[in-house]
């Protein structure tokens, strides 16, 4: 109909497409408070902070050493000296200051897994905000979300950055040696400081949740009993909720032949934080059923000469294989952390790895020891937890 003819006159060519696109921005961004996840837009109390972060992270993105080279290393295989540990740039823009730690590490480690410069930087200073994650977790942390949920920002203290950077070399031996290791994939590690005003350091992980479309579940395990319940999400309330360890009891990660995998995996992780001296990590798990036709789906062995080369140099044979401990990876975006059983997909990442058993955490297991007598709880120490974590999914898998 003609304009004032029985409605509004017929929209301008291109506009029909912007208000589709805008119905649709709004109908995720009511999705995403239903799920737990808020948009941290200009209205939000952190929205400085992530604009800053954002900022910040546009002009921080480094390429892996090397990059320049007619043929540049790939991921680990890159030469990493100690200056590359130590390094320290820093960025100076209008109103703050942003350094970069050890910034050719984690460029490395990010090619290592297959993340493009490019593909880093679109997710991290994509125009639309982060996504703020309400965490049960007893930390002051804050956490976010990119917008496409792929990787996860967190504040930290002072003292957990220094941990980190000062067992780096360590961790990347580590991930050297075990490609396929459950442990977080941390991406960057930075400082902001807004002079006269605030300081915050924060770090870049993948999300072991990623894609979390389909998950129906998402639990944060340590292998104790206190304080270990959460309440679930009324039933047919969206919101995400992540349990605890004894909203698992009854249930099974049922794996069938990779069973034998994980439980090594667990172990030879946990036994690395063992040598850290840490505690009070979590093996995060997420569950997901999957279709028939994933059922049916036969992993390729192209899948495993693509995802297990990278990280090491040389051929890989039977014999690195094994010592190893690599496994045949889905053909998926986030291969690492997926488990495929004969009906369930699990999420499976160890998180949290900064509380070191310090003379003040021994007095706290005093204590809670007679605070709970005979029963378990997270607080003791590296040898114990490891082996009990390590039990924990011996006792629940099949």
């Amino acid at each position: 109909a003609p304009a004032g003819e029985g409605g509004a006159a017929a929209a301008p060519a291109g506009e029909g497409g912007a208000h589709q696109g805008r119905t649709k921005w709004r109908l995720l961004r009511q999705r995403w408070k239903l799920l737990g996840l808020f948009e941290v837009d200009q209205q939000h109390e952190l929205y400085q902070l992530t604009s800053l972060m954002k900022e910040g992270l546009a002009t921080a993105c480094q390429g892996p050493p090397g990059e320049n080279q007619p043929h540049p290393p790939v991921g680990l295989q890159a030469e990493l000296s100690d200056q590359d540990y130590r390094s320290e740039v820093t960025h100076t823009h209008t109103a703050f200051a942003m350094t970069t730690f050890a910034g050719p590490v984690f460029a490395s480690l990010r090619a290592s897994l297959g993340i493009s410069q490019q593909e880093y930087f679109q997710s991290l200073c994509w125009e639309n905000c982060f996504l703020q994650f309400i965490s049960n977790s007893k930390s002051s942390a804050d956490f976010f979300l990119t917008n496409d949920k792929r990787f996860f920002l967190k504040t930290q203290k002072r003292r957990e950055v220094r941990f980190l950077l000062d067992n780096l070399k360590t961790y990347v031996e580590h991930l050297r040696s075990y490609p396929h290791s459950l442990l977080v994939k941390f991406l960057g590690v930075h400082r902001i400081v807004v002079p006269c005003r605030w300081k915050r350091y924060f770090i870049v992980m993948l999300s072991v949740f990623y894609p979390d479309d389909r998950i129906s579940a998402r639990y944060d395990i340590k292998g104790c009993e206190v304080s270990r319940w959460t309440d679930p999400s009324p039933e047919g309330d969206q919101q995400v909720v992540v349990l605890k360890d004894l909203n698992f009891e009854g249930q099974f990660i049922t794996l069938g032949q990779q069973r034998s995998w994980l439980l090594l995996q667990v172990d030879i992780d946990t036994t690395y934080l063992q040598r850290l001296n840490v505690v009070d990590y979590s093996l995060l798990l997420g569950q997901q059923t999957l279709q028939p036709d994933e059922q049916l789906q036969v992993l390729s062995l192209r899948t495993l000469i693509a995802r297990t080369k990278s990280p090491v140099p040389g051929p890989v044979g039977p014999a690195d294989l094994q010592a190893q401990n690599r496994r045949l990876l889905p053909d998926l975006k986030n291969p690492l952390h997926v488990i495929d059983g004969p009906e369930q997909r699990y999420f499976i990442g160890i998180i949290d790895i900064f509380t070191v058993y310090t003379f003040r955490k021994r007095l706290e297991h005093l204590w809670k020891t007679v605070r709970h007598p005979g029963r378990s709880f997270s607080t003791v120490s590296p040898q114990t937890y490891c082996l009990r974590l390590c039990d924990w999914i011996r006792d629940h898998s099949k």
